[in-house]
């Protein structure tokens, strides 16, 4: 699951449609591959149940099912919702060797996965996913309880 994947997405868009349809803040991280500051993104702690989508294509990646509280400062996930909705990059990038994860419909950046950290999760994996990078979708049943 961790290997690099490669291919083409479906949703190509020029450097400069992309400038036109984000924020700054949306086309550093999700085209440039940026990162957001830890605990400054509005979703690293939210509880709230739905689907996250990507921002810039509206593609369903991951939910509220497969997220958990690891303490690092940016949503994090066990899972993505299915099998080929993000593709996997090897990154080399900052003097680190990770894994980037991107959206496998439109190729934006969302963040990285870390595998074998000993999170009590069904996959032992993390999927470190910029705030800005995605957008929650709240699910019909979710209660208006003060969670974000």
């Amino acid at each position: 699951m961790t290997k690099e994947t490669t291919g083409t997405v479906p949703v190509q868009k020029t450097d400069d449609q992309w400038r036109e349809e984000l924020t700054p803040e949306e086309y550093q991280v999700l085209r440039k591959a940026g990162t957001e500051r830890p605990y400054t993104g509005e979703y690293w702690d939210t509880k709230t149940a739905g689907v996250y989508q990507c921002r810039a294509c509206g593609s369903e990646l991951f939910t509220s099912s497969e997220k958990f509280d690891s303490h690092c400062g940016w949503p994090s996930f066990f899972a993505p919702l299915s099998e080929g909705k993000v593709r996997y990059l090897h990154d080399r990038s900052m003097g680190m060797d990770r894994i980037e994860v991107r959206c496998a419909n439109c190729d934006s950046h969302m963040g990285h996965l870390f595998e074998g950290e000993g999170f009590d999760t069904p996959t032992d994996q993390r999927f470190c996913i910029n705030s800005v990078s995605v957008k929650l979708v709240p699910s019909e049943s979710a209660s208006a309880d003060g969670a974000k």
